[in-house]
């Protein structure tokens, strides 16, 4: 399977009639990305300080002349935001880079866990002013809130392929 095809299945829509279908369907094609990574050995997992408010992270980012990672997730529902955030999000060497260069934003759009309703109105906001249209999704601001970059899906890349992805497109 080429690589933009595994990219293509592994993003989901924003369509709720196709996430129902088509997300569930190619969770059978993730699975084995999935369980590949399960065997890596020596991975260790740690978590990242994420929040939930970008002014604050905008902010936060331009005293410590940093740049912000949005994260839009389905985490409780995405089979592609779930394996990133195990993957890639949740591993030492991410939140080892994360620590000294980023301010992390995690834009939830949660099914079973219900968020507060402000949270959600702020949500979907900025999923509309960031045109969103599946997840995961991954974008990187300046401190500006000027987008740098986005990544759209998860196609199985490495903890190293993403942070080099950061690197290469971080405001100097």
């Amino acid at each position: 399977m080429s690589i933009p095809v595994l990219q293509a299945v592994a993003n989901c829509v924003d369509d709720p009639s196709i996430q129902r279908q088509f997300c569930g369907m190619k969770w059978i094609a993730f699975l084995p990305l999935t369980l590949l990574s399960a065997c890596q050995p020596g991975m260790e997992h740690a978590e990242a300080d994420w929040g939930i408010d970008l002014p604050a992270a905008l902010k936060a980012a331009a005293s410590d002349k940093q740049n912000v990672l949005l994260d839009f997730t389905g985490s409780d529902w995405c089979p592609p935001c779930m394996a990133l955030h195990k993957q890639v999000l949740a591993t030492k060497p991410f939140a080892d880079y994360a620590k000294g260069n980023l301010k992390l934003v995690m834009v939830d759009f949660t099914e079973s866990k219900p968020l507060p309703k402000e949270q959600q109105q702020t949500n979907e906001a900025l999923k509309q002013q960031f045109k969103v249209t599946g997840f995961p999704t991954l974008i990187l601001l300046d401190a500006n809130g000027k987008e740098l970059d986005r990544k759209d899906g998860y196609g199985g890349e490495s903890t190293g392929e993403v942070v080099a992805w950061l690197k290469e497109h971080s405001a100097q």
